[in-house]
């Protein structure tokens, strides 16, 4: 049970802990984390759509050899230092506060975004300069992520809590979309404009977060439980960065989940988890209170959770290599601005979540998280068999309705599922809770992009190596030099289309041979047709896979869902647990 009070103006006290009833605070609140959170994931996304300039800007090749690597440091970096440090942070807020761990967030985010628009290398320096910072801006956006939620829920009162959590969550989710649009609008006028971006909205979210926003959460003084916390942040360290080496090329692999030091870091990893369970339920002041999983509604909605991440975290991957690699340059689009065209084509996506979420979470406060968590996964489901049944070269008003109703049934489910999940845990567990939810979906998104990946270029792998060889012998490329162009790893004809390059100028390009070829051959070669029309089989056949899989994971998530119960709720008069009617489950 949360607790009970005596109402008074201005808020409910009890034993020195603030719930605060006061709507210009809670209003105030909801806004600044809004704004934190916001900053926080559009980072995560903002620089995929940006990497062909940000690699122009320091003088990078990212098809040299070794290059992959920093590319997808920079990418996946961010990531996995959100994903290892929210439990962390979100405990360090329980324990020393959460406002105050919040609002170190925005000061240590807003000081690595001017560090990464200083970039003063080129070549590898500067990817590492840039590698670097952005782990650092990936701590100050774990501290804004682990507490955001806490704060709110400390804010407002329950029967407002949905539509409350509803609107920092879309937020969130969003963000990785809108992230897209800003990364292609910005990196066409200068690469360091992505980082520029954040400067003055994390300057002013930091005074005013100092200026406006107070401790009115419960503060449980502990000791920090630093074998708990270096056993949880190893694990997922390990598990993370396990993945992100796992699909680089390895040997004469296409991939490289052969490699030893993935497969020691993938058992090294689980290893690692399994001794922070056994630590954790031997130690007086845990970091994370593993009983909370007893809690049914607790455990199914993180379940859920992690489930939809995985389906939705890689599905962007997807779908941006889908319109920049076959469907633009099937429609006249220069491989070049690909990048920008993408993130205005997915912009369908975001209206769904900003329609479904915060309507969603008002409606749950009324009636009930079911209809939404539930209903929610299930419409996310269909729009990925929906996407499995498309052709190739659709029609963009069937994509666009099969996005939005993706984006509007991921929206249903967040805001509902976060709220559930939020009111079931102990005030004085709210930080650590938020920061496992947190934990949950970035390991998904992280985890996501190496199964989706994996998944792709193994079905690239087995056909198009025949598809490509046989292609440019056609147009009298010499065997020799197809045969060669066939056998690089399937991965680099992906980063070649994903990073808006012409997948045939980088691959023949060093070679010379199209010097040689007539001009009508090498205009058919390097050609926007060319290309997506010789990879269609193959890639379609990836696809297929990926997105089959993606659906049951949301089927999977929507079983877990229907698992958690009834989801009770707190009496806004007095504070007490109340089980939500029989109706409205």
């Amino acid at each position: 049970m949360l607790g009970s009070g005596t109402a008074a103006s201005g808020g409910r006290r009890r034993r020195g802990y603030a719930v605060v009833s006061d709507d210009r605070y809670k209003w105030v609140a909801l806004s600044n984390t809004t704004l934190g959170m916001f900053m926080a994931v559009v980072d995560a996304s903002i620089v995929i759509i940006s990497l062909p300039a940000i690699f122009r800007g320091i003088d990078l090749d990212p098809f040299g050899a070794g290059n992959i690597s920093y590319l997808l440091w920079i990418i996946m970096g961010y990531l996995l230092v959100t994903a290892v440090l929210v439990v962390t942070l979100g405990r360090l807020g329980d324990i020393l506060g959460r406002v105050r761990i919040y609002n170190l967030g925005f000061v240590v985010f807003t000081l690595a975004s001017i560090a990464l628009s200083l970039d003063p290398a080129h070549g590898a320096g500067g990817a590492m300069w840039l590698i670097i910072w952005r782990l650092v801006q990936a701590v100050g956006g774990a501290m804004l992520m682990a507490n955001s939620a806490a704060i709110i829920t400390d804010a407002f009162p329950a029967e407002q809590r949905g539509m409350a959590l509803g609107v920092n969550q879309i937020a969130a989710l969003a963000g990785q979309f809108i992230g897209l649009v800003l990364g292609g609008v910005l990196s066409v006028w200068d690469w360091r404009a992505v980082f520029w971006i954040n400067v003055p909205f994390g300057v002013f979210g930091t005074i005013w977060a100092y200026r406006s926003l107070r401790e009115v959460g419960e503060r449980r003084p502990a000791r920090i439980d630093w074998w708990g916390n270096l056993t949880f942040a190893g694990g997922c360290a390990s598990l993370l960065a396990a993945i992100t080496y796992g699909i680089q090329p390895y040997g004469g692999h296409s991939m490289g989940w052969t490699n030893p030091y993935v497969l020691g870091g993938l058992i090294g990893g689980v290893v690692l988890l399994v001794l922070f369970g056994y630590i954790e339920q031997h130690v007086p002041q845990p970091m994370f209170r593993l009983a909370l999983f007893r809690n049914r509604a607790f455990a199914a909605g993180n379940a859920a959770s992690l489930l939809a991440s995985i389906a939705r975290g890689g599905m962007q991957f997807m779908l941006i290599i889908w319109l920049q690699g076959i469907w633009l340059p099937l429609h006249g689009y220069n491989y070049a601005d690909t990048p920008l065209w993408a993130g205005i084509f997915l912009l369908p996506l975001t209206a769904g979540f900003l329609l479904a979420g915060p309507l969603s979470g008002y409606l749950s406060d009324r009636y009930g998280v079911f209809y939404f968590t539930t209903g929610g996964l299930t419409l996310f489901a269909l729009s990925f068999i929906g996407l499995l049944l498309l052709p190739l070269n659709f029609p963009y008003w069937a994509f666009a309705l099969l996005i939005l109703l993706n984006g509007f049934g991921s929206g249903m489910f967040s805001a509902p599922n976060t709220s559930a999940i939020m009111s079931r845990v102990p005030a004085a567990d709210r930080g650590a809770a938020s920061g496992m939810r947190s934990t949950f979906q970035n390991s998904g998104t992280s985890l996501s992009i190496g199964v989706f990946f994996s998944l792709l270029i193994a079905g690239l792998a087995g056909q198009l190596p025949g598809a490509l060889s046989s292609g440019l012998t056609a147009q009298g490329v010499p065997t020799a030099v197809a045969q060669h162009a066939a056998q690089l790893p399937a991965v680099s004809t992906v980063f070649a289309a994903f990073l808006g390059a012409n997948p045939m100028q980088t691959l023949l390009g060093p070679t010379g041979v199209l010097n040689t070829l007539s001009p009508q051959a090498k205009a058919t070669i390097t050609g926007n047709t060319f290309f997506p029309n010789l990879i269609s089989g193959p890639f379609h056949h990836g696809l297929t896979i990926v997105f089959a899989v993606a659906a049951a994971m949301a089927l999977l998530a929507a079983t877990a869902s229907m698992l958690r119960g009834a989801s009770p709720v707190q009496d806004s008069q007095s504070g007490n647990l109340r089980p939500v009617p029989a109706s409205k489950r």
